[in-house]
């Protein structure tokens, strides 16, 4: 049986690329909006939807396959023909993890799935435990971030489609890896979006910053996200989801599509008996997102906290423009590490009001996503610059230990473990002339509404662009890059062997800035029950004292050392100091 939801047309057909036009099948309607055909499609077959009396066809909203592109015939996949063998896979829980953010056509010089999959040792060497993929649904063109699918359940071609997709999910759970997927559910991109000529999908006289807002108030609309959820989920055997924007979703429903997904997904878990995670990025600075549906909340496991980015940010850089200047406060840094966010009701000048909401102290501190670094973060600036093209190997060693020490659950960006020197630029490659055009001088303006020189910002379009943002990997095994990556690896074993640095209690958190020692407020101490870390920005040596009990766990540089009861930190540089390891 093949159905489709199109309650905007008055006859519905369905085209089979080997009966071609004269084998047209009519599709019958319901009153419900849904039209059906008593066809049975197999593997490869090529198919698509004519809506009234139009000849042109539409790929199938729900397609699985695209092998002709976003404008081209659906080709039928069945999901359930691939051999898994992750049978003995129980998943990961999100507490204590480390997630490793990467962008398929980027992470490798091949851009596929099955390259992904060679690179899958490093990720478990570094002590990465989550592998959170950029979007990878259908898009038009070649190479993209992600964010502009129009079909969401389809893999794009270009990374290897559904089937190389299950291979690289099967490959990763026998590294011990689980799997979370970006998923865009908030708006469509501009090219090939044909949903709108099926049905409501999108909310007249409604948008947000990408485009027309998701039509939340249609019924079928709201089963179209908890489906491809699902869908992601159970079919691909995905471990979790990274909800974008979600404060672009508007919902006035009595119940909150977040609140809709999270008890669909709950009950597959439950089903599946393995942990499944929903992860929003959220610009609210709202715990409602991450609160037990029993206090009121949507019960999604966890949400990115961009404060604890702006705060590490600024401390690194010193760089205070836009969003950034109110996290150049003495106390951004510490504030955000004992209390999770930094706008929590206070007055935000970027935004003109007050901003936030504070959370509670019953809260886990591993349902806060934290990172120094990410694909917003990066790409998002003018030259698409990470910070290792402009921080000294002192400043990045910080940024790791702040990363991977701090309380949440820390997050990396491909490449960042060993400092690449590659930039993360905003590409595109769309087909169309108008819209690469609109897409170059919209970004252009952009900046230049922000201070940024325009001269800087690189052409979307232009192949060198996305060429540019490919990882090196050779980099990594030389110089001070090989230093850097041996340091990330050292963290993460660190917080596997410190239960202190993955304790979730808010409550065990402990920050502080001498201003004695440097008045501007650039010396940190952050502590973790018994685990201090020693952050030293200033511009003098510091020198903290140390219990009898207490030693060096980790340091950035040479001259960090114990002195008569006390660590010598000199300046841009961090350590760890606490209790030796408890015997296992």
């Amino acid at each position: 049986m093949i159905e489709v939801w199109a309650p905007r047309a008055e006859r519905v057909r369905l085209r089979r690329a080997d009966a071609g036009p004269a084998g047209d099948t009519d599709m019958t309607a319901s009153v419900d909006g849904w039209w059906r055909a008593d066809v049975t499609l197999a593997e490869g077959d090529a198919y698509g939807f004519l809506l009234g009396d139009a000849d042109a066809v539409r790929p199938d909203p729900r397609s699985r396959r695209q092998p002709h592109g976003v404008h081209g015939l659906s080709a039928w996949f069945d999901p359930h023909a691939f051999a898994w063998t992750d049978d003995a896979w129980t998943g990961r829980q999100l507490a204590g993890g480390l997630i490793y953010e990467l962008h398929i056509g980027t992470f490798t010089p091949e851009g596929t799935l099955d390259a992904a999959i060679g690179r899958l040792p490093h990720l478990v060497e570094l002590g990465v435990t989550h592998v959170e993929l950029l979007p990878v649904n259908a898009f038009n063109g070649e190479w993209n971030w992600g964010y502009d699918g129009v079909l969401w359940y389809v893999v794009h071609e270009a990374y290897g489609g559904p089937a190389a997709y299950q291979r690289f999910v099967d490959a990763a759970h026998a590294a011990g890896l689980a799997v979370i997927q970006d998923v865009v559910y908030n708006h469509l991109g501009p090219s090939g979006n044909y949903l709108p000529e099926f049905g409501p999908y999108l909310r007249d006289g409604s948008r947000n910053t990408w485009g027309d807002s998701v039509d939340l108030d249609q019924p079928p609309v709201r089963s179209f996200i908890v489906d491809n959820a699902l869908m992601w989920l159970r079919d691909h055997h995905v471990d979790g989801l990274r909800l974008d924007a979600v404060h672009a979703l508007h919902d006035e429903q009595p119940v909150h599509i977040l609140r809709e997904l999270a008890e669909a997904v709950d009950a597959l878990s439950a089903h599946l008996r393995r942990p499944l995670t929903l992860i929003a990025e959220s610009d609210l600075n709202d715990p409602t997102l991450i609160l037990p549906r029993e206090a009121g909340g949507h019960g999604l496991s966890a949400q990115w906290s961009d404060d604890h980015h702006h705060a590490v940010h600024v401390a690194l850089t010193g760089e205070v423009a836009g969003y950034y200047a109110d996290f150049a406060a003495p106390d951004a840094l510490t504030k955000t590490w004992t209390r999770g966010f930094f706008h929590d009701g206070t007055y935000s000048s970027f935004r003109g009001r007050d901003h936030g909401f504070p959370i509670p102290g019953e809260v886990p501190a591993w349902r806060l996503v934290t990172f120094a670094q990410d694909h917003d973060q990066i790409g998002n600036r003018a030259a698409g610059d990470r910070l290792s093209a402009s921080l000294p190997f002192g400043r990045l060693a910080v940024a790791a230990v702040l990363t991977l020490t701090a309380p949440g659950t820390p997050m990396l960006f491909q490449g960042e473990e060993w400092g690449a020197s590659t930039p993360w630029q905003f590409f595109t490659s769309h087909p169309e002339d108008w819209l690469g055009e609109a897409t170059a001088k919209g970004r252009v303006a952009e900046f230049e509404r922000m201070g940024w020189d325009p001269d800087v910002v690189p052409d979307p379009q232009d192949p060198q662009t996305f060429h540019r943002s490919k990882l090196r990997w050779e980099e990594a095994q030389a110089g001070e890059h090989a230093r850097l990556l041996a340091l990330y690896r050292a963290l993460a074993a660190l917080r596997r062997t410190h239960p202190e640095l993955t304790d979730p209690s808010f409550g065990s958190l402990s920050a502080w800035t001498d201003a004695a020692a440097d008045p501007a407020g650039r010396v940190f101490v952050l502590g973790r029950g018994r685990v201090s870390v020693i952050v030293n920005l200033g511009t003098e040596q510091f020198r903290s004292p140390v219990a009898d009990d207490e030693e060096l766990l980790l340091a950035t540089d040479p001259g960090i050392a114990l002195v008569e009861g006390a660590l010598v930190v000199p300046p841009d540089a961090a350590a760890v100091i606490g209790p030796p390891p408890r015997a296992s």
